[in-house]
């Protein structure tokens, strides 16, 4: 109970430590569709989706051992299991089956820029809080964006792709939320690490024989695209991401994530030649003002007291929780 009240104090003195560490982490995770782009001139989009886990779970074995990190205990189980669902199988199979089934780097950018909001909705489904009217309705209005843009920009209606983006885009808020839940409890590179390893048992057999399934060409691009993707995307990327959201909340190192599809736009024109068009620059940019609208609507509620009160009560019977649980 004292290490985690003297968690939250460090996180309350020094916010802009969370901050920094939540934007590296969006920093690394901007590059990811890239890198995915790169990966699939070689390797199949089930290889990648499960490789780079399959991969990272090596280095997540390396980075225990090196932590000491105890092992989770009773309710941490089930959500490292959440955490496994979104981001080391949903996120990374789906957004790598949308660039495969024709989606380009900077459509996935201008879908993916909703990830703050659902990151958003999930943690309010898991604390219990309830935003006000504003978050719902901006909330709203940036999935009517990419609704109108995917439309506009395909024949008429969802493809394949869209369905696939809106999917990652879904398991990714799951996973992000419950990782920085359970981040408030044991270090971020802990919380990823033993989601890699729960679900390495899936992860490492299917890829030998999607190896075999799907026979990789070989390439420096590809090669290097898939260790970006397992190394960093996968990995370090999460140590600092799921640091920032226990040091700063959820609410408020998400508002980071507001940079994520600008960044991703200007790497896929630098990286791949992938230039946005005017239709593309006007829906990232309505997504963006209504992201922004979420997340202030969210945070300006989170800062009132009497919300800091029902948060700290909450926290207090959560780590209660866990200390019976242990």
């Amino acid at each position: 109970m004292r290490d985690h009240d003297n968690a939250t104090a460090r996180a309350t003195i020094a916010p802009s430590g969370g901050l920094a560490a939540a934007a590296l982490g969006v920093l690394a995770f901007s590059f990811t569709i890239p890198a995915t782009a790169f990966a699939l001139r070689g390797f199949g989009s089930y290889t990648i989706g499960l490789g780079r886990a399959a991969v990272a779970a090596v280095l997540a074995v390396v980075a225990l051992r090196l932590m000491r990190s105890p092992r989770p205990r009773g309710r941490q189980w089930p959500s490292l299991a959440v955490v496994a669902g979104g981001v080391v199988f949903g996120f990374p199979v789906l957004s790598t089956l949308a660039l495969g089934h024709g989606a380009s780097a900077s459509h996935a950018a201008v879908v993916i820029g909703l990830l703050p909001v659902t990151t958003s909705v999930f943690a309010v489904v898991r604390v219990g809080e309830r935003p006000s009217w504003l978050f719902w309705a901006a909330s709203v209005a940036g999935a009517g964006c990419v609704v109108a843009f995917t439309l506009r920009n395909g024949p008429g209606r969802l493809s394949v792709a869209d369905l696939f983006l809106l999917g990652a885009l879904v398991t990714a808020g799951l996973g992000y939320a419950e990782g920085g839940r359970l981040a408030r409890n044991m270090p971020g590179g802990a919380v990823v690490s033993w989601a890699l390893i729960l679900a390495a048992p899936v992860t490492v057999p299917v890829t030998a024989v999607l190896l075999v399934a799907e026979p990789p060409r070989w390439s420096a691009q590809a090669v290097a695209g898939l260790a970006y993707l397992a190394a960093v995307s996968m990995f370090f990327g999460f140590f600092a991401w799921y640091s920032g959201l226990a040091r700063a909340g959820v609410a408020r190192a998400s508002q980071v994530q507001l940079a994520q599809p600008l960044l991703t736009l200007v790497w896929s024109w630098l990286l791949l030649g992938d230039h946005a068009g005017m239709s593309t620059v006007t829906a990232a940019a309505g997504v963006l003002v209504c992201v922004m609208l979420a997340q202030r609507a969210r945070v300006s509620r989170d800062m009132t007291p009497s919300s800091a009160a029902r948060r700290t009560v909450s926290q207090g019977v959560l780590s209660r929780r866990g200390a019976a649980d242990g």
